[in-house]
């Protein structure tokens, strides 16, 4: 029993992680319009947005997969802790990050770009 609800709280952990990336790529998109209106990093901010929201998406299905998996390896007695997870997503999240810290420094500083036109 306490497997089945360590599991199930991993899997409630993992969901949680996948809203607050697409919610954290809605949020990047809809920044751009913080920025001035000739400001060349207007292409990168959507990409990226989409970038962190598609990976929540991608984290919703595989972490689903995962843990009927594991459910069923706790069945059987035959759990292996899987090291591919943890790699895939300190990968994804790793380049994620890169793109934020860019998108976030490359932006103008310019007082004018906080105003969002009505």
């Amino acid at each position: 029993m306490r497997d089945h609800l360590a599991n199930e709280r991993t899997y409630l952990a993992w969901m949680r992680t996948a809203i607050a990336l697409m919610g954290f790529g809605v949020v990047i998109v809809r920044l751009r319009y913080l920025h001035p209106p000739m400001s060349p990093h207007l292409g990168l901010s959507w990409r990226l947005g989409l970038l962190f929201a598609l990976i929540g998406l991608m984290t919703v299905l595989l972490t689903t997969q995962h843990y009927f998996a594991v459910r069923d390896n706790i069945d059987e007695d035959t759990y292996e802790p899987p090291d591919r997870w943890i790699i895939l997503f300190s990968l994804a999240l790793l380049i994620l990050g890169g793109g934020v810290i860019y998108f976030v420094f490359s932006a103008s500083l310019d007082p004018v770009g906080l105003v969002v036109p009505e």
